[in-house]
């Protein structure tokens, strides 16, 4: 009898040393790892890549030269590109070119921010609006933005409004719409617990809503600068006009312009540097820390 007394104590001290164990676990796989990465490794992984990648495509393209696929005024090789660039350099309007376009792409992206923000939550949380405004912004967004070049010229004239104007309809749609996937993506159970706390509306809509949708409402911001970074290129090569100053796609332009293909290819390759640089300055330190903190990125 005494034996078959203490058998449901220890069967109870045994299954609550596997809970804790459980327990133990949960917390270690639910844990971040955030030592620093040493100085080697992040060379060898994250640097080490992209200059191969940078190398081979140099080589392959200085080998296209040699081989002459194509004459010099249509392949130019890559010494006659660091030329165009040495030159620019020297004259002091390399870096004007690229400030004329970035100042525009950054002020027009924060335009896009400040209302695109607003209106995807107020499509997202209203179906009356949504059910007005929804397919027009996911028109707006398949719409080419070289498209509303020519009639933002004709509202607003060769200046900067009409550059901005191209910029946030491009941009705008983009932002709102992944502002939208992302409350959508939230589970209702957070919805739920947020009314019963009493954070409703605007509260409601800063402390639940937007945190829960941020990896939807990240997305639509690295879209919605890709859309405002191309409506910009397309508008500077099709708008010309002296009192705009020389941005990256009127360089392009005036390189087409003048046949001068080393030119056309500086333009390009700056537009692209000044893209990634963006993307890896910007989107991706704020996509990195968003899902660290969600527990979803785990140094190793």
């Amino acid at each position: 009898m005494a034996g078959t007394d203490t058998d449901p104590a220890a069967r109870h001290a045994e299954a609550s040393q596997d809970l804790a164990g459980l327990e133990a676990g949960l917390d270690a796989l639910e844990t971040v790892q955030t030592g620093r990465t040493p100085l080697r490794e992040v060379l060898l992984r994250k640097v080490l890549p992209p200059v191969t990648a940078v190398v081979l495509v140099l080589v392959a393209w200085q080998v296209l030269v040699w081989a002459e696929v194509a004459p010099d005024y249509k392949l130019p090789a890559p010494s006659a590109v660091w030329d165009e660039v040495s030159e620019a350099w020297l004259q002091g309007t390399l870096l004007d070119y690229i400030w004329t376009s970035v100042s525009r792409g950054l002020l027009g992206f924060l335009l896009a921010l400040v209302i695109g923000t607003p209106l995807g939550l107020l499509v997202a949380r209203v179906r009356f609006v949504r059910a007005a405004i929804g397919p027009i912004l996911s028109g707006l967004q398949s719409l080419p933005s070289v498209a509303w070049v020519p009639p933002a010229v004709i509202w607003l004239g060769l200046n900067d409004r009409m550059m901005y104007a191209v910029i946030l309809l491009g941009a705008v749609p983009s932002i709102a719409n992944g502002l939208v996937a992302g409350v959508d993506q939230i589970p209702p159970l957070y919805l739920r617990a947020g009314r019963t706390l009493g954070a409703t509306g605007l509260r409601g809509a800063r402390h639940i809503v937007m945190p829960a949708a941020l990896p939807g409402y990240l997305a639509g911001l690295k879209q919605g600068w890709a859309f405002s970074w191309r409506s910009l290129m397309a508008a500077e090569i099709i708008a010309s006009s002296p009192d705009l100053g020389i941005g990256l796609g009127q360089l392009l332009e005036n390189g087409r312009n003048n046949s001068s293909m080393a030119q056309v290819f500086l333009a390009i390759l700056l537009i692209l540097v000044v893209g990634i640089a963006v993307d890896l300055l910007v989107f991706s330190p704020l996509e990195r820390r968003v899902l660290r903190g969600r527990g979803l990125l785990v140094t190793r």
